[in-house]
């Protein structure tokens, strides 16, 4: 490996995880915390055809640049965001690029423009804080994993992207943390729910003192715990004292509620809209969740089969599908087959995409109306849309369901191509 050198360049874009992006010699280099057309020196290490980048300063801002409000995005160097550092504005020029280069660099589809719709409220949005904790002398260090750093951990004491009420019950968390199980590393998860808040601690052998946790931060209304190596359990439910169990018990909400829950609801409306222009008398709804897009097309009278692997997801589904509809336990890539032909069929995949036999089976079938595609990942929704040449893209529509950060959540219509 060629030892590291400094450099002087000037910044042209912004790559998929939130790096500016420069050219150094034929190379692309990659430096985060860069915005546009900000010329910087930077520390460049190379790695065969690119190199990666560490900013020494800013000679020229650029007019995207601003000052981050939050004092961890530059002293800690925290990774919980990435592009803290540039305007609104100038973060949604940025993912509109990520997701059209995707596109017809991976897709091979042409895409000249994407909107990206903003979000409500571009701080304070996060409904959801998941913190590591480390144990450091006599106490609990609470906090996220610096960028450059991912074994190290900085205690967090503000997070502008989150809920103030999230933030709150974290500090009640930590002052309550003398009741938390004695190991070297934990990490815990804070939601806010309907009807209150919900704690989810991973890790640790033994934990006696849950409920006394509990007592101490009164907005809990559960308390979950997944011990080292063993299944999760619900271990404190104000709702009903009685409970405790395991983790099909639980309600699906948790598991599938969006953290943006603004952004969320723009994002449902749209694919309800967009499934429902092409007037389906039957549709899949593909890795379905919780259930909230399956059931809302069967109750405006589309016959709706609902795939989901999670069994407690699914029966919760099936119970709430009109006569007629049907929810289904399994795979998609197992489902799917069996539930076609339909008129519309609705995929929602994790950051992975489809597994290529779903993409082989929509290939190969009957061809529905449309595909609506919805990716919180650019680069595997591109991938999946190359494995099916018979479609074409329609609509490329995304949602800035995390401001301040790389991601972006995009809606892909596809339609069969004409010959």
């Amino acid at each position: 490996m060629v030892a590291a050198a400094q450099a002087r360049v000037r910044v042209d874009s912004i790559a998929a995880g939130g790096d500016g992006v420069a050219r150094h010699d034929g190379m692309a280099v990659f430096i985060p915390r860069t915005a546009p057309g900000d010329l910087v020196d930077a520390t460049l290490e190379p790695h065969g055809r690119f190199a990666r980048g560490l900013l020494v300063s800013v000679v020229e801002p650029s007019s995207s640049r601003v000052t981050p409000p939050c004092h961890h995005y530059t002293r800690d160097r925290c990774g919980g965001c990435q592009l803290q550092h540039m305007a609104y504005e100038s973060q949604l020029r940025a993912k509109s690029t990520i997701v059209r280069d995707a596109m017809q660099r991976i897709g091979k589809r042409d895409a000249p423009s994407v909107n990206v719709v903003p979000s409500p409220a571009p701080w304070g949005y996060r409904t959801k804080l998941t913190l590591a904790l480390r144990w450091s002398g006599d106490r609990w260090i609470a906090g996220l994993h610096r960028f450059d750093d991912p074994n190290a951990v900085f205690q967090l004491e503000q997070c502008p992207i989150t809920d103030d009420r999230v933030v709150q019950i974290w500090r009640r968390i930590i002052a309550a943390s003398s009741s938390l199980p004695r190991s070297r590393r934990l990490r815990g998860g804070v939601r806010l729910t309907r009807d209150g808040a919900s704690f989810l601690l991973e890790g640790g052998t033994q934990w006696a003192r849950a409920h006394e946790m509990a007592d101490r931060v009164p907005e809990l209304t559960t308390v979950w715990w997944e011990p080292q190596g063993g299944r999760r359990r619900l271990l404190v439910d104000r709702r009903n004292p009685a409970a405790g169990g395991p983790a099909d018990m639980k309600s699906p909400d948790a598991s599938f509620a969006q953290i943006n829950t603004a952004a969320a609801e723009l994002v449902h409306a749209h694919v309800i809209a967009l499934a429902m222009s092409h007037a389906p008398a039957t549709l899949i709804d593909g890795y379905a969740g919780a259930g909230a897009t399956a059931i809302a097309l069967a109750e405006r009278g589309v016959r709706v089969t609902a795939i989901e692997l999670d069994s407690a997801a699914a029966r919760w589904v099936a119970a709430h599908l009109p006569a007629g509809s049907r929810s289904v336990v399994a795979r998609v890539e197992d489902a799917i087959d069996e539930a076609l032909p339909a008129d519309v069929v609705i995929v929602n995949p994790p950051r992975a995409g489809v597994d290529e036999r779903v993409t082989s089976t929509l290939q190969a079938a009957s061809a529905p109306r449309a595909i609506v595609y919805v990716s919180c990942n650019p680069a595997t929704l591109a991938r999946d849309v190359l494995r099916m040449p018979r479609y074409r893209v329609a609509a490329l529509t995304s949602f800035d369901m995390f401001p301040q950060t790389a991601h972006v959540e995009t809606v892909c219509e596809l339609v069969p191509e004409v010959a």
